[in-house]
């Protein structure tokens, strides 16, 4: 299946422009998480999160008014849950309360008496999670060093199997993809949970062999096109790949948005992640990994022709010319 045809873009002419947006989409991220951070899941931040459904349609200032004298200051978070038919309203409780008298375990009788007390009607409790400090301390360690070994892993691997400054520049791509997806998260309110962290190594092994791929056929290319540019031959690559790219890329984008609009509350975080995730790990794989080898490495022939292995293709040689046939000196004869 051909989806271009002979396609020729300079992918390259743009790279400055790609660090550029880059660096605006991170630098802002940064500075919504320094200024508000990112919400934690119950998973993380410990506390109790309790789904009720009520009888009746029921507002989210409703359940905040009815529990604001239990949970005074406005600590209780209420938000929507599922779908809106469902009249479902999630209740989460940080963990702070519970170290400030509340037990954990007592937590859920807390926000079922508030709301029995109160004329907000009748409700049936559908789940409820309880995660202690301890439990969500381990995990938030659990997922930073998961995510730390693997591009660790990424970067041995590649320093191994391609070259150094391949290697750094996937490596760069991939924590290039994470602010990119956190800044995201941060912009949306969206709960930094298991799944989310889930999706996130999911999205980092995805953008990685996304750019494996372009960086085998560089290294192919670099065998066949010795006298050539680096950067022209990182574009030739590129190209030669697009097709690939945008198939493989494509299909993976219409799983999960298919997931996130059918795949209900539970899977938004993660289907918003992988989303994400796949758009950047492709932009990256593109602009930021083949740039980032092209800075590494300059873009001279001799240079490009000094970094590429040797051709396994046995040299031609050059035709010989006929030897003239010497013929034999007579002895000479004795006087």
């Amino acid at each position: 299946m051909h989806i271009f045809n002979h396609p020729n873009y300079n992918f390259l002419r743009w790279r400055w422009h790609a660090l550029v947006v880059s660096w605006v989409i991170i630098l802002a991220g940064i500075a919504v998480i320094a200024r508000y951070g990112i919400p934690r899941s119950t998973e993380f931040a410990g506390g109790t999160e309790i789904i009720l459904a009520f009888d009746k349609p029921t507002s989210e200032q409703q359940v905040r008014e009815a529990l604001a004298k239990a949970f005074p200051g406005g600590d209780a978070i209420v938000q929507s849950y599922g779908d809106r038919s469902q009249r479902q309203i999630m209740v989460r409780v940080p963990t702070v309360l519970a170290e400030s008298g509340t037990a954990l375990s007592n937590t859920k009788q807390a926000v079922v008496d508030a709301l029995t007390k109160s004329s907000i009607g009748g409700f049936n409790v559908v789940g409820t999670e309880i995660v202690s400090p301890t439990v969500g301390q381990e995990l938030k360690t659990k997922g930073f060093w998961a995510t730390v070994l693997s591009l660790v892993g990424i970067l041995l691997y590649l320093a191994f199997r391609f070259q150094l400054s391949f290697a750094v520049g996937a490596v760069i791509a991939t924590i290039h993809d994470l602010l990119v997806t956190l800044a995201f998260l941060a912009f949306f309110r969206y709960d930094l949970s298991l799944t989310v962290i889930a999706a996130i190594l999911t999205m980092t092994g995805y953008s990685t062999n996304d750019t494996i791929v372009i960086f085998d056929r560089i290294r192919e290319n670099l065998r066949s096109m010795r006298r050539d540019s680096l950067d022209h031959i990182i574009n030739v690559s590129v190209n030669q790949t697009l097709g690939r790219t945008v198939i493989t890329s494509g299909t993976a984008l219409l799983t999960a948005l298919a997931l996130f609009f059918f795949g209900g509350e539970v899977l938004h975080g993660f289907a918003f992640t992988m989303v994400v995730g796949i758009i950047t790990g492709t932009y990256s794989s593109v602009f930021i990994a083949a740039a980032i080898v092209s800075f590494w490495r300059g873009s001279a022939p001799t240079r490009a022709a000094a970094h590429a292995p040797a051709s396994s293709v046995p040299a031609v040689a050059a035709p010989q010319q006929p030897q003239r046939k010497v013929k034999p000196q007579r002895k000479a004869r004795a006087s």
